[in-house]
């Protein structure tokens, strides 16, 4: 009961996912991503455990097709499965097992890869991957929640999305990004504003773990963390 889109921006080499479900929690189950080296996406029956599986699969040097293979070779079921990924090449995979009842369909785009299941519409990947390609020259971020915002205008899921999740990794071991939105009517209206708030944070996050002691005090106390 999920809809994703994960990408590889070329200008700096960081993987992101935005995704969206009638189901609670999607962005503690379904998104993974690692830096440097690649993201996955599990879905479907979801099998968490596919997801760092799959990142390990990509580190050791497999392309997303291999890597896609693998978790398909080794599910206990995997025709109640989906899922995806791209590698640090750029390279994308996915699959959609032959048991899911549901409209479920996957796309690929330029180092991009959209898959989606209890799809309202046959269009809902095909729109994302659209919406992501079109949106060239706006920040990573906002081309990953464009391509949310189209899966919903398509029709999304055939029950109404009440999470949305924004996942981006650049350089380091933890996420640069890491947005939920939970139990929300329209939650990607929700991951909207949640991103609206972060990002002037984005930068200072970071700093405060590299190097604390160049940190100014920021005017709002609230926002000191």
């Amino acid at each position: 009961m999920t809809f994703s889109l994960a990408a590889m921006d070329p200008e700096t080499g960081m993987f992101g996912i935005g995704s969206c479900s009638s189901s609670i929690a999607v962005g503690n189950r379904c998104p993974w991503a690692r830096a440097g080296i690649g993201a996955v996406l599990t879905q479907h029956r979801t099998d968490t455990r596919a997801g760092p599986l799959g990142l390990e699969f990509l580190a050791r040097g497999y392309s997303a097709q291999e890597t896609v293979n693998l978790l398909v070779a080794g599910s206990e079921y995997p025709g109640q499965r989906q899922f995806a990924a791209i590698d640090r090449e750029g390279r994308t995979a996915f699959f959609n097992g032959p048991q899911i009842e549901t409209i479920n369909t996957g796309h690929v785009g330029d180092r991009c890869v959209a898959v989606g299941n209890f799809l309202a519409s046959g269009t809902v990947t095909q729109d994302m991957v659209t919406a992501y390609e079109t949106s060239r020259g706006a920040a990573f971020a906002e081309r990953l929640l464009a391509a949310v915002d189209a899966g919903v205008a398509a029709g999304g899921e055939t029950q109404p999305v009440m999470a949305a999740a924004l996942l981006i990794v650049d350089k380091h071991s933890w996420p640069l990004v890491d947005l939920r939105v939970d139990f929300e009517v329209n939650p990607h209206h929700g991951l909207r504003r949640l991103w609206r708030a972060y990002e002037p944070l984005v930068e200072r996050f970071t700093l405060q773990v590299l190097r604390p002691f160049e940190l100014k005090p920021l005017i709002n106390s609230a926002l000191t963390i």
